[in-house]
């Protein structure tokens, strides 16, 4: 495998465990939206015929009626929301988010106010929408949301992630009921979900994709659910998704991508990254201070990850150190740190080139074996990590 790429203009050649992050690149496009996106390229379309087109693809993999392709799941939310709000009033399309209908408040549970990179309550504000958080961070019954509809509410939106609380929340079945029966349209967000069908089965009236995590389409979002509520969110095209465009290559790529999922190897697939995380099981047993456990996907995915577990004092360093060693050494592998300073960190095998397996094990064993080398305990504060998380972007570009 080449690196020419990165190295031509300048840029680390990272091995991404970390998993489909955006700030990473998302994923490894799949060779038939490369492909699709190289031949619709030169040509001209009318991108609304080709929308057309994407929604009978979508509504095929999703069993939703209709759907079309935006610039990312965020966008989606922003569109999907607004379309609740306005309807198909084009003057209202326009007025958004200044001025909008009375009907504009959107139902999110607290514990699901989460950052996905910006913050999930800022996607439903750019559309015009007034967040109604109900219950707490880690408890929302049913009471909650029974009080908090009114003649105002417009919609209600669930988030399906890894960073949402996981227990005290009300599952979505019991979210689309309460929502349903006071006649409000459930908005799901699943960005970084396997299942195509599973939410909309469960009642959803809209779902929100991403098209580059695990599809390994082009960086883009997919909307799809009932007909009606979608064609309100493509209409906001023509206001506030003006801004969230997405190219012919993009929706035509994304297309490709859905359909090579019909026919992906999924089981050939998690075979090969079960292969990944028993070599790096294997690295790691036995080390001083180190406990690797495989673990399933909180969201129900069907793959597995491998929770690292650091005790500095046998180790000779902490899980926050760690990680940053591994992302400064050559090559940098970077790793899903999101809860580090409970002194593990993940490795997901979901986005590696053949043999990148085999890199990660050897940086693992060589980052381990220098601190224990060490005389001293390699533990910087935690509280660093916050002091300086975004030092790189109140820099850039320099």
């Amino acid at each position: 495998m080449s690196d020419h790429i990165r190295s031509k203009i300048g840029l680390r050649p990272v091995i991404n465990v970390s998993g489909t992050m955006t700030s990473l690149g998302a994923s490894i496009v799949v060779p038939e939206a490369i492909a699709a996106m190289a031949a619709i390229l030169p040509q001209f379309v009318e991108i609304n015929d080709l929308q057309r087109k994407a929604s009978a693809v979508i509504a095929r993999l999703t069993g939703s009626e209709a759907g079309f392709v935006t610039a990312s799941c965020s966008s989606g939310i922003s569109l999907a929301v607004a379309g609740t709000i306005t309807g198909n009033n084009l003057l209202a399309i326009e007025k958004l988010p200044d001025v909008t209908p009375d009907k504009n408040e959107v139902i999110v549970q607290m514990g699901h106010v989460v950052s996905y990179g910006a913050p999930v309550d800022q996607a439903i504000r750019l559309a015009g929408g007034k967040v109604v958080l109900i219950g707490q961070a880690t408890s929302t019954h049913r009471f909650h949301m029974e009080n908090a509809i009114s003649e105002k509410t417009a919609a209600a939106v669930y988030v399906i992630s890894h960073h949402v609380v996981d227990y005290g929340l009300l599952h979505l079945t019991e979210f689309v009921e309460i929502a349903h029966s006071k006649g409000v349209p459930v908005i799901v967000d699943a960005a970084s979900e396997y299942d195509l069908n599973l939410f909309l089965a469960r009642g959803a009236d809209i779902v929100l994709y991403s098209g580059h995590k695990f599809l390994g389409g082009p960086t883009s979002g997919i909307v799809a659910g009932k007909k009606e509520l979608v064609r309100n969110a493509f209409l906001q095209n023509m206001g506030i998704g003006r801004g969230m465009k997405v190219g012919k290559e993009s929706i035509y790529g994304t297309m490709a991508a859905l359909e090579a999922w019909e026919k992906r190897d999924h089981a050939g697939i998690r075979k090969r990254e079960t292969g990944y995380l028993n070599l790096w099981k294997r690295t790691l047993d036995g080390r001083p201070g180190v406990t690797a456990l495989i673990e399933p996907d909180p969201t129900n995915n069907p793959l597995d990850r491998m929770r690292v577990i650091i005790s500095a004092p046998e180790a000779h360093i902490t899980a926050w150190d760690l990680a940053a060693a591994l992302a400064r050494g050559n090559p940098p592998v970077i790793v899903r740190d999101h809860e580090v300073e409970h002194h593990y960190f993940y490795l997901d095998p979901c986005n590696l080139h053949p043999g990148q397996e085999t890199i990660v094990a050897t940086r693992l064993a060589e980052e381990l074996d220098n601190a224990r080398a060490s005389n001293e305990i390699i533990a910087t504060p935690i509280e660093n990590r916050s002091r300086h998380r975004f030092d790189g972007m109140l820099n850039w570009p320099d």
